[in-house]
């Protein structure tokens, strides 16, 4: 079953309205209504960082995870978690070095057009789960990998901190030859993560 945070289909879907109604009532009092979806991706993502208290991170950030993991337990065990996924220290700065309203921005743009699939799979006659693996066969997944709601094993969500490096290695590839690829797996994270291993990616 296709979630959000562990929400189901129609919650889901009545969250993301919820969350684009806001940003439209956001926009209009600001005055930028008229200037598009990228205005409104960014009022969500605005809203999540004063909520959650990310809004003044460090543009450094990354480089001051780095520094602190030798003598911080929480920062050296969240690293240690993503290095066993292929990232690398060059991932963690150039993500964690951006703008958290960017790096926020990112988030909200990857899950607005995998969920706007996600309905449509749904409006043809798909039930969620045929939904969900239509959109894992199509995009990568990113996210947190210990959550295995959206996919288990070499299924579950690639971190973000690899989007770079998975975007550069989708783009050198034909379209037939990254099709025929996904054909013969379960989903483009069990491609990328055979991919990272091979040290291709």
């Amino acid at each position: 079953m296709y979630r959000i945070k562990g929400l189901s289909f129609w919650k889901a879907r009545e969250t993301v309205q919820t969350m684009i109604e806001q940003a439209k009532k956001d926009a209009e009092k600001e005055g930028t209504a008229n200037l598009g979806q990228g205005v409104l991706l960014r009022q969500v993502a605005k809203k999540d960082a004063e909520k959650e208290g990310t809004a003044n991170l460090p543009k450094n950030f990354g480089d001051i995870l780095l520094e602190r993991e030798a003598t911080d337990e929480k920062i050296k065990f969240m690293l240690a978690k993503l290095r066993k996924e292929g990232v690398t220290d060059k991932d963690i700065k150039l993500w964690w070095n951006m703008n958290d309203l960017e790096r926020r921005m990112i988030q909200q743009e990857d899950f607005m057009s995998r969920f706007a699939l996600f309905l449509k799979l749904r409006e043809e006659g798909l039930d969620e789960k045929e939904a969900a693996k239509g959109v894992a066969k199509r995009f990568p997944i990113f996210g947190d990998p210990d959550d295995t709601i959206l996919g288990s094993g070499e299924d579950r969500p690639l971190p973000y901190e690899l989007k770079d490096r998975i975007n550069i290695y989708i783009q050198k590839r034909s379209k037939e030859e990254l099709k025929k690829a996904i054909e013969y797996s379960t989903s483009v994270n069990s491609l990328i993560r055979k991919a990272i291993r091979k040290g291709k990616i």
